[in-house]
């Protein structure tokens, strides 16, 4: 097998076993932000909650490049789906916010490991004239996992903790195939990893733009859900509102990353831009059309993940032929704090103002996004050049 087959193996290994995590973390979020609802708690204290995996890893990833020069990738990965695993078990057993909370923070710093890991392998292995194809496949996987996991409680007709069991299970099999994996023989130590701080500085715009991608696709789905819920839908019905979330990520993902690798990258973004802009508006409406809620969700889900593809896309570009795990974890960065942010931000402004303030605040951070999107073509790199923006 060729080193560039061998390195692909690797990568769709490791995605596969992501897309296990993603999709229990997609089928918890809505099944607690529901459970601590009906406990009584209001928005806020359920964006606080569903802002502290993501707090931890953004607080992290800056640091993660470090631990991966250190371990290698696959020993980093391992040790965050085993850190995943312990804490969604503890999902499982705990019964309120305190447990709940603790095991959140567990699942935090694991997503942290594996996240950036998995990231730094497919910028680094995938053939730069297929980049965005190639991340494109991979994040059309991840946003398949988005839809599936609220559907779950659904299609087989789970009640919570039986839902939560089944998460552990799935984060149980990404751990077993991490273990299962070969590393690649290129000695830790060896792996050169640009600092995160560095790649920041770099590549803002970037960043900038993933910070809005990770509060549309990643930040609403436990806010809606509650919201949903507070309108009398139940439990499974509230859930598949942040399953429309995922199912846009899903359906958008590889034509991002086919753009990606053909259009300017400016159109790209704007047309995301533009895109959340008018699903924005159109959110604060949903109090008398239902509907707008799963609508509105597509757009937030599709425009807010292509977001974070072609930014990953573009660093792998500005990065050719360095190290790409600081460049990544700058973006990562940028996409947690978005979706760490997102629910409490979210979730205040819906509790203080209803839809109106809620659809007020996503329609400024969709015009921030677009002025972002023009800044965008000053990342220099293959891509620049093959698509002069």
């Amino acid at each position: 097998m060729t080193p560039e087959r061998a390195g692909l193996g690797l990568v769709w290994r490791l995605g596969t076993a992501t897309t296990l995590t993603v999709m229990s973390f997609a089928m918890v979020s809505p099944v607690l932000a529901v459970l601590l609802q009906q406990r009584g708690y209001g928005t806020t204290v359920i964006g606080a909650f569903s802002m502290l995996a993501f707090l931890l890893i953004g607080v992290l990833i800056p640091v993660v490049p470090r631990v991966i020069g250190r371990l290698g990738v696959v020993r980093t990965y391992r040790t965050g789906a085993a850190l995943e695993l312990v804490g969604v078990v503890g999902y499982a057993l705990g019964d309120s916010l305190a447990a709940w909370s603790a095991a959140e923070v567990l699942v935090g710093i694991g997503a942290a490991l594996l996240w950036n890991a998995t990231e730094a392998l497919l910028a680094q292995e995938a053939p730069p004239k297929m980049r965005g194809r190639v991340m494109g496949l991979y994040q059309t996987a991840l946003g398949a996992a988005l839809a599936l996991g609220p559907f779950l409680p659904v299609l087989l007709r789970l009640q919570a903790r039986a839902a939560l069991w089944l998460a552990a299970a799935a984060v149980a099999v990404c751990l077993v195939i991490a273990l299962l994996v070969r590393s690649k023989s290129t000695p830790p130590a060896a792996q050169a990893h640009a600092s995160a701080w560095e790649a920041l500085r770099a590549v803002p715009w970037l960043t900038a733009l993933a910070f809005a991608g990770g509060v549309f696709e990643a930040g609403l789905s436990a806010i809606e859900a509650a919201h949903a819920s507070s309108l009398g839908l139940d439990l499974r019905s509230a859930a598949t509102v942040a399953g429309a979330i995922g199912v846009g990520s899903f359906l958008v993902q590889y034509p991002a990353g086919w753009s990606a690798d053909h259009m300017p990258v400016r159109r790209v973004f704007g047309g995301a831009a533009v895109a959340l802009a008018l699903a924005s508006v159109a959110v604060g409406f949903a109090g008398s059309a239902h509907w707008l809620l799963w609508a509105c969700g597509l757009v937030f889900g599709g425009a807010g993940g292509a977001l974070y593809t072609v930014a990953i896309v573009q660093v792998a570009h500005a990065y050719a032929g360095r190290a790409t795990a600081g460049g990544a974890a700058a973006v990562i960065t940028g996409y947690t704090w978005g979706g760490t942010l997102g629910p409490l931000v979210s979730g205040v402004a819906l509790q203080a103002g209803g839809l109106p303030a809620f659809a007020g605040v996503l329609t400024v951070l969709a015009v921030a996004t677009l002025v972002a999107a023009g800044k965008a073509g000053t990342v220099r790199g293959a891509q620049r050049a093959a698509h002069p923006t």
